[in-house]
C-alpha cells in the first residue's frame, strides 16, 4: 500500500512539471523588451504583449494552445491603435476596427480566415462614407448611399 501512495505521488510530480506554467519575457539584442507573457506545454498560452524596438507595445492578446485567440490590440512603433479584433485559431475573424494615424476609425470589417468576409464600413473624419461587401476576399459591391445600401441588405448581417 505504501509503495502505491509513493508511485502516485512520483506520477503526480512528473505530472505537474509536465503542466507546468510558466512566465516568460523575450529581448532585443540591444536588450530591450520584445515579448512576455505565459507558457504552458512549450507553446503560449494566456496573455502575451509583444513590443516594437522602440519599447512600445506592438500588440497584445491571448493565445490559446499556441495559436492567437479572443480579442487583440495592435498598434503602431509611434505608440498609437492600429487596429483591434478577434482572432479565432490564429486567424483573424468576426468584426476588425482598423484606425488612421490619428486614432479615428477608418474602416471597420467582417473577416473570416484572415480575409474580408462580409462587410467593410468605411469611414472619413468619424462619418460613414461607403460599405462594401466582400466574399473570401473578393469585393462584390460598393454602395455610396446608406437608402441604397439599405434597400438591398439586411442591418442583422452587421452582427
Amino acid at each position: 500500500m505504501k509503495s502505491i501512495a509513493i508511485l502516485t505521488v512520483i506520477l503526480l510530480n512528473i505530472h505537474l512539471d509536465i503542466e507546468k506554467k510558466t512566465y516568460q519575457k523575450n529581448y532585443f539584442d540591444d536588450g530591450t523588451k520584445a515579448s512576455e507573457g505565459w507558457m504552458l506545454n512549450n507553446q503560449k498560452t494566456d496573455y502575451w504583449k509583444f513590443y516594437h524596438p522602440n519599447g512600445n507595445v506592438e500588440r497584445e492578446g491571448h493565445f490559446i494552445n499556441g495559436k492567437a485567440s479572443k480579442y487583440w490590440r495592435l498598434y503602431r512603433a509611434d505608440g498609437s491603435k492600429h487596429s483591434e479584433g478577434h482572432y479565432e485559431n490564429g486567424k483573424k475573424h468576426k468584426w476588425w476596427l482598423f484606425y488612421d494615424s490619428e486614432e479615428k476609425i477608418n474602416h471597420k470589417c467582417q473577416l473570416k480566415n484572415n480575409q474580408k468576409n462580409g462587410y467593410c464600413l468605411m469611414y472619413k473624419n468619424e462619418k460613414l462614407i461607403s460599405a462594401v461587401k466582400y466574399s473570401e476576399g473578393k469585393k462584390i459591391k460598393e454602395w455610396t448611399d446608406y437608402r441604397s445600401f439599405r434597400k438591398e441588405n439586411s442591418l442583422r448581417d452587421l452582427k
